[in-house]
């Protein structure tokens, strides 16, 4: 009689432990009671077999927790699995359901789980900054935050090819005393950018139609229609095609195949048509390129970066919209990118429109209709990530601003021209209503020899004095004429010419990563937190500074130039003194008022001694002279002013 109770006893545990494992089986992740921004991830299997499960099979949880009740898609991760990836945005309890658009797979339906989600201690905070929350605007609009309400300035790198085989994911250790070289791998890349105080990388997350191939990097197809205006591998020879420099340069007869664009294990993020030569198949997914960038989305989210995720690069449009329903077939890939990553911390670029060349890619007004279709089916970002574009110049002139282009919440310049045109444009977005976080996502690069990378006209040697400066100018004149979401460094090896390869126009990743302006991006950051977060109200002040612009200092240059930001209480202001600027006489102080004004260089990030100066009756300040007694300035500097007690 014992045995037999004892024997039905564990029968009903063993029920009720089933029963439990069952509720939580689709949920993969080990962690009973996950963290909030912890990402977790359900597993669905599909019973029933499908033609193509990318496109036929939708998939979603309905989730639910403290101020929180949305819809999160899943995405197809090959074979017959679903999965949906997700995160507690508060403490407390949690639920879901599954469901989907085949509503007659058991597999699919009706699954369901809970969780309570826990907060993290503040030791366990100040290890990874992401966990405070995904980033978002700060409440006036200008500037990020985490979501507990941390400020987040962004100090970005330009790594578009990192998403491939040319930073490979090693899953293996690095060094704090690692200097970039030949087999640098991902966490390599990662661990040296962030000992220099980066917290960001942009990446595209395909690059369909590239590959290295009997083909000119730039062609069209038997129809006429473009297939790709590729980055050159260079010496590697092919039938020479008409083209032009993928960048945006002048037409000229090209020798050079496209550089090989595929994962770590050859995948390519899409099937190749069968029907058009060269061309993807658009409702082919191929999951495994995807699990690739899974491995170094996580790795970012581990080192507390919050990337910049772009879709794919322009040049894929013309072969993209001519072969297949764009708006249909484009959201869908939009959707998949939010669904695979949105459930950690990252910025998400709808297209990558750096160019917009008649025959190479789309107009601005398609890729704007495209995102507005997905907009309109899917909706935003079910956690709250913001959404932006790498552009051509100014997302507000290409695209628009508020209802004209309603999946866009922030907004960037790039691009060209890569001088003081971009200042003026930083100025707008500023003052626009409502009013968007705003970040110079491609500024100027060092070491790139091109003719939209010349400010004046002029090429320095590659890590030179001057080249370094002119990437600092950018720093500077682009936060503090209104970008005040942070900086992308411009990294010359964007393209990420790796082990094997000849450098040509662009350097190696290695040598390009060892810039000394790259290091120089921690001293932005210092500069501009040195009063914490109250740099975010900071406004456009360079009206009040005389002269601003030095005499005879070119809008096409990066001499000569001042730019000033101030607190709307008059008692704090940031400053920037390009090479040959003039001193100026500051207007619009308080009146009869002392000032600390304390000098900062830009190139080692020292603060000199500061200095106590008095506004007159008329809330006017000279500024002293240039550190090293020169006027006009022998070259850049900056400056705190703040209000004496």
């Amino acid at each position: 009689m014992n045995i037999q109770r004892f024997t039905f006893s564990s029968f009903c545990l063993l029920i009720l432990w089933l029963s439990h494992f069952q509720a939580v089986a689709f949920q993969t992740s080990p962690v009973a009671n996950p963290h909030v921004w912890e990402m977790q991830e359900i597993t669905l299997k599909a019973e029933k077999a499908y033609d193509n499960y990318y496109t036929d099979v939708t998939v979603w949880v309905d989730l639910t927790g403290p101020d929180f009740s949305r819809r999160v898609y899943g995405f197809w991760d090959g074979d017959n699995v679903f999965k949906v990836r997700l995160v507690a945005t508060k403490p407390g309890q949690w639920e879901w359901t599954s469901g989907s658009n085949q509503q007659q797979d058991d597999g699919l339906n009706q699954k369901s789980g809970q969780f309570t989600a826990v907060a993290w201690t503040e030791k366990e905070l100040l290890e990874n900054p992401n966990r405070r929350g995904f980033v978002g605007a700060t409440p006036n609009g200008h500037a990020l935050q985490y979501a507990d309400g941390s400020p987040y300035f962004m100090v970005g790198d330009t790594w578009l090819a990192g998403t491939t085989w040319r930073l490979p994911f090693r899953n293996a250790p690095t060094s704090d005393d690692y200097r970039p070289g030949p087999g640098i791998g991902f966490e390599d890349a990662v661990n040296y950018r962030k000992n220099q105080g980066f917290n960001s990388v942009s990446m595209i997350a395909a690059f369909p139609n590239w590959d290295t191939d009997l083909n000119p990097s730039t062609y069209a197809d038997e129809n006429g229609v473009f297939v790709r205006n590729a980055w050159e591998k260079f010496s590697y020879d092919v039938a020479p095609g008409k083209g032009t420099d993928a960048s945006g340069g002048l037409s000229y007869w090209g020798t050079f195949t496209a550089k090989n664009m595929r994962d770590e294990y050859g995948n390519l993020p899409f099937s190749m048509s069968e029907e058009h030569q060269g061309v993807s198949d658009f409702n082919q997914i191929n999951p495994a390129y995807f699990q690739s960038l899974d491995k170094k989305m996580q790795y970012m989210s581990e080192q507390g970066f919050v990337p910049l995720l772009e879709t794919i690069r322009r040049d894929a449009g013309p072969s993209w919209n001519a072969y297949f329903n764009f708006n249909e077939t484009f959201a869908r890939y939009v959707q998949y990118l939010i669904s695979r990553y949105g459930a950690q911390n990252f910025l998400f670029s709808g297209i990558h429109l750096d160019w917009i060349p008649e025959e190479f890619s789309l107009t601005a007004e398609q890729f704007n209709e495209a995102l507005t279709y997905h907009l309109n089916k899917y909706g935003p970002p079910p956690f709250g990530q913001l959404h932006t574009s790498l552009i051509d110049h100014s997302t507000y002139t290409t695209f628009g601003h508020g209802k004209e282009v309603p999946w866009l919440d922030m907004h960037s310049v790039g691009n060209k021209p890569r001088d003081h045109g971009f200042y003026g444009a930083m100025d707008t977005l500023f003052h626009l209503k409502p009013p968007y976080p705003a970040i110079n996502f491609e500024p100027y690069y060092t070491g790139w020899n091109h003719e939209i990378n010349k400010p004046g006209g002029e090429t320095p040697p590659a890590n030179s004095d001057r080249d370094n400066y002119f990437a600092r100018a950018q720093m500077y004149g682009s936060v503090l004429s209104g970008g005040l979401a942070g900086h992308v460094h411009g990294t010359a090896a964007y393209d990420i010419t790796s082990t094997g390869e000849p450098a040509g126009a662009r350097p190696h990743i290695w040598d390009a990563l060892r810039y000394e302006s790259g290091n120089q991006m921690q001293h932005l950051k210092t500069f501009v937190l040195s009063e914490g977060e109250r740099y975010q109200k900071l406004q456009p002040y360079h009206q009040h500074l005389h002269p601003q612009k030095a005499k005879n200092s070119s809008v096409r240059g990066l001499d000569g130039w001042s730019f000033m930001m101030m607190h709307p209480e008059k008692d704090f202001a940031l400053l920037y003194f390009e090479n040959k600027a003039e001193l100026p006489r500051i207007t619009g102080l308080k009146k009869n008022t002392n000032y600390a004004f304390q000098w900062f260089n830009p190139r080692n990030g020292e603060w000199k001694a500061p200095e106590t100066i008095k506004s007159d009756r008329k809330g006017n300040l000279a500024v002293p002279n240039f550190p090293d007694g020169s006027n006009p300035a022998s070259t850049d500097w900056a400056v705190k002013i703040l209000l004496k007690p």
